[in-house]
């Protein structure tokens, strides 16, 4: 009887990663990309001078790359959601039943 050599998969549950990027960045970066395109022709379109255009788009395009690659160093796998969450965290925690304890207990 042979021996079988199995291959171990040890990707399993890692975010999906493409140079750098992890996860949902790759779409932003993508659509981002095709909003940039859709811009250059209605700039072209438009008439502007094409070299006007090219450095417009690809000013556009360096800052686009500069802010998702940030975005995704910063917050990694689960992005947005972690930020939208700090904005949810209340700065100050009020009790009122202690208020309410002292009224009672003064009367």
């Amino acid at each position: 009887m042979s021996n079988s050599v199995y291959q171990i998969n040890k990707g399993i549950n890692k975010p999906i990663e493409f140079k750098g990027l992890k996860a949902q960045y790759i779409w932003y970066l993508g659509g981002g990309l095709v909003i940039l395109m859709i811009i250059f022709a209605i700039l072209y379109i438009a008439g502007i001078n094409i070299f006007i255009c090219l450095i417009i788009i690809f000013s556009a395009g360096t800052a686009l790359f500069m802010y998702v690659y940030k975005m995704s160093r910063t917050y990694g796998q689960y992005g947005l959601m972690k930020k939208i969450a700090r904005k949810a965290v209340p700065k100050v925690i009020k009790n009122y039943s202690i208020v309410k304890l002292k009224k009672q207990l003064l009367k």
